[in-house]
Parts: C-alpha cells; structure tokens; sequence
C-alpha cells in the first residue's frame, strides 16, 4: 500500500510542479510512448540476458513483496518460536524417537497441525524437520556446533535465492540513466537528420530526445531503486524467522531452560515485531 501511494506522491509532484512551473506536459506526453518504448524494452531484454527462467520469477514474487510487504506476519513470527520449542521440548522429555514421526511426515503431525500457515510453507518446514531429523537419526549425540554449522548454511542458501531479486533490481536501477541516455542519442540522431527544418520543429524534436533522459534517470531513482530498496527490507524481516528457527534449536541444545530458550529467538526480532516475552510463555503454556 505504502509503495503505490509513493508512485502516486512522485508523479503528482514531479510532474506537478513542472506544470506549475510554467512547463507543458504535451511534448512530454507526445514522446513518452516512443521513448518509454526504448528504455523499457531495452530494460526488459537486459533482465532477460542477465538472468535465468528461474530467477526471473523469482524477479515476480520480489514485486508482489514490494506492494505487498513481508511475508510473514508477527504472528507468524510468535508461532514458529512455540513450534519449535514445542518440538525441542518433546525430544527432550520423551526422547529423539517420539520426535521422529512429526519431523519425517510434518503433514500429519499433530504439531505442525496447530500452525497450518507454518506448514504451508516449504522452505521454513524443510529447515525445521532437515535439521531435527539429523538429530534425530544420531539418536541426539551430534555435537551442538556441528548442527548450527549445517543450519547457518541452509540459511545462508535459502536467504541467497531471496536476495537474487533485489540484486537484479538494483543492478536494473543502476543501468538505466545509461538507457535513458541511450534513447536521448538516437533522439539527437534524428533531429540531426532533419537539421534542414525550422528552429520550432528542432525544438520539439530536441525536446522529444531530452524526455529519454528524463526517463531513464526518473524510472531509476523515483521507482526501481526504491523499489530495490524496499524488497532489501521486507527480505530482511522475513529472513529472521529462519534465524529465530536456529536460535531454539541451538539454545536447546544447549540444556537451556525454555523462558531461555524462548529469549533467545524473541531478542534477535526487530523492536517493532518483537512480541512481549509472556505472551510468548503465555502461548507454550496454551493459554
């Protein structure tokens, strides 16, 4: 929502205060088309050759993240601490093997049955039971920092692929000034070519090549950098689920007691998501 009312503040204002300041918006409207034509088409096919099928829609769910935001919800963030300490807790009093039946088949498992938005979720599920499932086949004797070798990896695999789209826009934003100033080139060639006409007609096309430029800078830091920027944003806070994922997994590891457990995911949460420490109780409890 903040994303679309940023576009409409832009134009409203770029475009008004140029009306305002006496300017015409004709000679602009006129050559938009064709040179919008030329900069986004030579953006398109630059996107294109600079990447594969696979991180092109990678590139999709990046926009739907810009308009949309994060991922997950702070709610989701509260229940995959209570997953996975609940998780922990169950191998710890019943043993490795009462945990085995939820981590190998997370589709039945009366567990992962209470957070049905957790379980939807591939990549999250994956983390959670690829790495119960190593402790569970070494009968819990893996050593706690070996484990939180293999999960820093995953992680950093997973939060790699999430971080191609935003690499992709922000290396768009920074190549089209260069194809605003390419369109202008090939505007300047033709208006060379018409030298003979009449200072009015010269103008205008002048004019016309100069809105390539324009465009290029406008579309690079009004909307696709920002737009890079954004995406930088809601990835990281989508990204600390999976580290809130590790941090009770190794803290109970560890031997900690569960309010310690449950801390040290709840700390590594941005303030503004950060859910109070009894509520967090409050929901292990069941309450």
């Amino acid at each position: 929502m903040f994303a679309a009312a940023g576009i409409v503040i832009l134009l409203v204002m770029v475009f008004g205060g140029f009306v305002i300041a006496g300017g015409s918006l004709g000679p602009v409207l006129k050559a938009l088309p064709l040179e919008m034509m030329i900069i986004g088409g030579a953006a398109i096919g630059a996107t294109v050759i600079g990447n594969s099928m696979h991180e092109l829609k990678l590139l999709g769910s990046g926009m739907k993240k810009v308009f949309g935001g994060p991922r997950y919800s702070d709610q989701d963030h509260i229940d995959v601490i209570a997953l996975t300490a609940k998780l922990m807790k169950m191998m710890k009093t019943e043993g490795p093997v009462a945990l085995e039946s939820h981590v190998t088949n997370p589709q039945e498992s009366a567990i992962f049955a209470e957070y049905p938005a957790l379980l939807a979720d591939k990549a999250l599920t994956s983390l959670i039971c690829d790495t119960l499932t190593l402790i569970v086949v070494s009968s819990g004797s893996l050593d706690t920092h070996a484990v939180e070798d293999v999960m820093d990896n995953a992680i950093k695999s997973h939060l790699h692929e999430m971080e191609e789209p935003q690499h992709a826009l922000q290396s768009l934003a920074d190549a089209l000034p260069a194809l605003g100033i390419v369109a202008a080139v090939l505007g300047v060639i033709k208006t060379m070519g018409s030298i003979d006409e009449p200072p009015s007609v010269l103008g205008g096309m002048i004019g016309s090549a100069l809105v390539g430029t324009f465009l290029g800078v406008l579309l690079a830091y009004g909307f696709v950098g920002p737009m890079a920027g954004r995406l930088k944003q809601v990835n990281a806070h989508d990204a600390q689920i999976y580290h809130s994922v590790k941090q009770v997994l190794i803290a109970s590891l560890h031997g900690y007691p569960q309010p310690l457990v449950v801390e040290s995911a709840r700390s590594g949460l941005p303030p503004a998501h950060r859910p109070a420490l009894t509520d967090l109780l409050d929901t292990l409890r069941g309450k």
